[in-house]
């Protein structure tokens, strides 16, 4: 049966090819953004605040002594992981995340000035997309 070799050649050549391709391209990880990592989007329940790394898992965040958790994850500007110990005794502002049932800090986004100049939700912090009218600045005409 020489025509059944031509249809194996085929599917063979076809198979090898497919097994040769490029990885798939949501496989590939796409670098940050060009503006320092200004273009990372954190969670939406991701508050802002300071923090300061003391000792093995004890964290002042916001001038309050919290635990770390024990899986605590701490991102630089760059979005690489960082360990905790290299950030001993400094302060950072950040985003980071609370465990709600053990109240411990989860996760920890040490952020640049350009995410620094975004607003963000803090502690006690209310953020609108809307202004008053008491807000707004007084004009010399009234109504």
């Amino acid at each position: 049966m020489t025509r059944c070799r031509h249809l194996l050649a085929a599917t063979l050549s076809c198979l090898g090819l497919t097994l040769c391709a490029p990885p798939a391209g949501a496989q590939v990880q796409q670098p940050p953004a060009a503006s320092g990592g200004a273009g990372r989007s954190f969670p939406a329940n991701a508050l802002r605040g300071s923090v300061s790394f003391i000792d093995g898992n004890k964290v002042l965040l916001n001038d309050e002594a919290v635990r770390s958790a024990p899986g605590l994850r701490v991102f630089d500007a760059k979005n690489h992981l960082v360990m905790r110990h290299t950030l001993r005794g400094k302060t950072y502002t950040a985003h980071y995340v609370m465990e709600h049932s053990t109240r411990m800090l989860q996760t920890v986004w040490l952020i640049s000035e350009a995410e620094a100049a975004r607003p963000r939700a803090a502690p006690g912090m209310v953020v609108r997309n809307f202004q008053f009218e008491s807000q707004l600045p007084e004009s010399g005409s009234k109504r």
